[in-house]
C-alpha cells in the first residue's frame, strides 16, 4: 500500500504542468468557508444559476415604447430546428411584400426552401470531397467536410440564392412536417449516408476513375438524398393553385396557377442578389474592408457569403434609416448571452454573475470572438428602435422565431449596451447604405476560413 502511494506521488511530481499536491494545497488555502459561503454553496447546488444571479432591479415594469417601429406581422416558430436564418430571411421578404402592396399578406413555406437548402448542402459535401480527394483523410480541409456534412445553419446570402433559383411557395402549399420542425434525426441519418458516399467518391478518385463516371455516381448519391428528403420533408411542388389574400385574410381575386418561380416574382418581383449588403461587426479585423467566407454553405450552387466589416455606429445608422422607412431587416446575435427568456429582454444588467461567483468576466467583444466565447448563434428580424431626443438609440426590438408565446409576444427587446456587444450581422438594402460603405463593399474581398470562430457558431 505504501509502495502504491509512493508511486502515485512520484507520477504526479514527474508531470510538468499537472496539478501537484502542493498546488492543490495552495488552491484549497485560497478558499473561504464563512457562513455566507456555505449558504451560497447550498443555494447554487439546489437552484438555477440564472435564477440566483437575476438582478432584482430589472424586475421593474419594462418600457415597451419605440419611437420608430415597423408594422407588425404574425410570429413564426422554427420549433426544434436551426433554421432561424431562413425564418428571418422569409420574414423580411413577406414584410417587404406587405409594404409594397399595402394591403396584401402571405405566409411563405420554410419547409420548401429548407428542402433545397439541404439538397445543395449535400452537393457541397460530395463535390467538396471530390475536389479534396487528393489530400489525406486527416487533412484539415477534408475533415471540414466530413465533420459536418450537413447542417441547418445559414445566412441571408443563402436565402437570396435559394429563392432566386428555386422560387417560393405559400406555407399552405408545402406546410411544415415533423422532420422540418425536428431536424436532428433526419439530419443525422443523411449525414451518415453522405459520409459513406464520401468514402466511395474518394476511392473512385484514388482508382483513377473518369470525371464523367464520378459525376454520374454523385448524381445517383444525390438521388438517394433527394428521396430521403421527400420522405421527411415532402416533395416540392412544381406548380400549384393559390388565391392571394389581404391582411385580414380575405381572398383577393380568383385562384391562380403558379410555379414557384412565378410566385417568387409575385412576392419579391426582382432578383435579390445585388440589392443588399451584409454588414458585420468584427472588432478583430480592419473596418471598411470586404471579406468572403470560403466554402460557404451554397458555394457550388450560389455564392460564398460576403460581408463588409463595419463599426457598430455605421451599422446602427443604416438600421435606423431602414426602420424609419418601414423596412424590417435580417440581423443576427449571440442571443443566449444575458437573455431573460421569459420576459424577452436582452440586457447586460439582467444577471449579476460576478457577484454570485465573486469574480469578473472581463473579455471584450474581440477577445470573446477569438476564444470561441461568443459568436453569431441566432438570426432574428429587426423591427424597431427607440431613439432619444438627439437621435441616439436607447433600445431595439426584433421579431423572433420561437413562437408568439415567447418573450414579448414573440419579440425580444434589447438594450443599446447589449446590442453593441452581442449584435453581429445586418442585411441592408443598398438604398440605405452610405456611398463610402458601398465603395468598400465593391473591393476585392479578403478570403477568410470557415473554421473562424465567428462563422463556426453561425446557426
Amino acid at each position: 500500500m505504501a509502495l502504491g502511494l509512493a508511486l502515485t506521488t512520484c507520477t504526479w511530481a514527474q508531470k510538468q504542468g499537472g496539478i501537484t499536491p502542493q498546488m492543490l494545497d495552495e488552491i484549497r488555502q485560497q478558499q473561504t468557508t464563512t457562513a455566507a459561503d456555505r449558504a451560497l454553496r447550498n443555494a447554487i447546488a439546489g437552484n438555477s444559476i440564472d435564477n440566483l444571479a437575476a438582478n432584482y432591479r430589472m424586475a421593474a415594469e419594462l418600457d415597451t415604447h419605440f419611437s420608430v417601429e415597423t408594422k407588425k406581422q404574425s410570429i413564426t416558430d422554427q420549433k426544434q430546428s436551426g433554421r432561424c436564418w431562413m425564418f428571418s430571411g422569409l420574414n423580411v421578404l413577406r414584410a417587404n411584400y406587405a409594404l409594397r402592396t399595402d394591403t396584401m399578406a402571405v405566409e411563405l413555406s420554410q419547409d420548401y426552401l429548407f428542402f433545397w437548402d439541404q439538397l445543395e448542402k449535400a452537393n457541397l459535401f460530395l463535390q467538396g470531397v471530390v475536389d479534396t480527394a487528393d489530400k489525406p483523410i486527416d487533412d484539415q480541409r477534408v475533415q471540414f467536410f466530413f465533420r459536418h456534412p450537413l447542417n441547418d445553419g445559414g445566412t441571408f446570402c443563402g436565402v437570396a440564392d435559394l429563392t432566386e433559383k428555386y422560387g417560393l411557395v405559400p406555407k399552405s402549399v408545402m406546410p411544415e412536417t415533423f422532420s422540418s420542425e425536428n431536424t436532428s434525426r433526419m439530419s443525422r441519418l443523411i449525414q451518415s449516408k453522405l459520409r459513406e458516399y464520401g468514402l466511395q467518391l474518394r476511392d473512385m478518385v484514388a482508382q483513377g476513375k473518369r470525371q464523367r463516371d464520378i459525376a454520374q455516381a454523385k448524381t445517383g448519391m444525390l438521388a438517394t438524398v433527394y428521396r430521403m428528403l421527400v420522405l421527411t420533408l415532402g416533395e416540392p411542388p412544381t406548380q400549384f393553385t393559390y388565391t392571394l389574400r389581404d391582411k385580414q385574410g380575405r381572398a383577393v381575386g380568383q385562384p391562380k396557377q403558379y410555379t414557384p418561380q412565378s410566385f417568387y416574382q409575385e412576392v419579391v418581383g426582382q432578383p435579390l442578389n445585388g440589392t443588399f449588403i451584409m454588414a458585420m461587426n468584427d472588432p478583430r479585423r480592419p473596418y471598411y474592408k470586404t471579406y468572403e467566407v470560403e466554402l460557404d454553405r451554397h458555394t457550388y450552387d450560389g455564392h460564398n457569403w460576403c460581408y463588409v466589416n463595419l463599426p457598430m455606429e455605421d451599422i446602427e445608422q443604416m438600421a435606423i434609416a431602414s426602420l424609419k422607412d418601414g423596412r424590417k431587416l435580417y440581423s443576427s446575435y449571440d442571443v443566449g448571452k444575458f437573455l431573460d427568456r421569459k420576459r424577452g429582454i436582452c440586457d447586460l444588467q439582467n444577471f449579476d454573475y460576478e457577484s454570485l461567483f465573486g469574480t469578473t468576466f472581463g473579455m471584450d467583444k474581440a477577445q470573446r470572438i477569438s476564444t470561441f466565447d461568443s459568436g453569431s448563434t441566432h438570426a432574428m428580424t429587426l423591427t424597431a428602435v427607440d431613439l432619444d431626443a438627439d437621435g441616439k438609440p436607447l433600445k431595439w426590438k426584433v421579431e423572433n422565431s420561437w413562437g408568439a408565446a415567447s418573450g414579448q409576444e414573440g419579440c425580444i427587446i434589447m438594450s443599446e449596451e447589449w446590442f453593441r456587444e452581442y449584435m453581429f450581422r445586418l442585411v441592408v438594402d443598398k438604398k440605405y447604405v452610405p456611398e463610402n460603405i458601398l465603395r468598400a463593399s465593391e473591393q476585392t474581398p479578403v478570403m477568410v476560413m470557415p473554421e473562424d470562430p465567428l462563422f463556426v457558431a453561425d446557426e
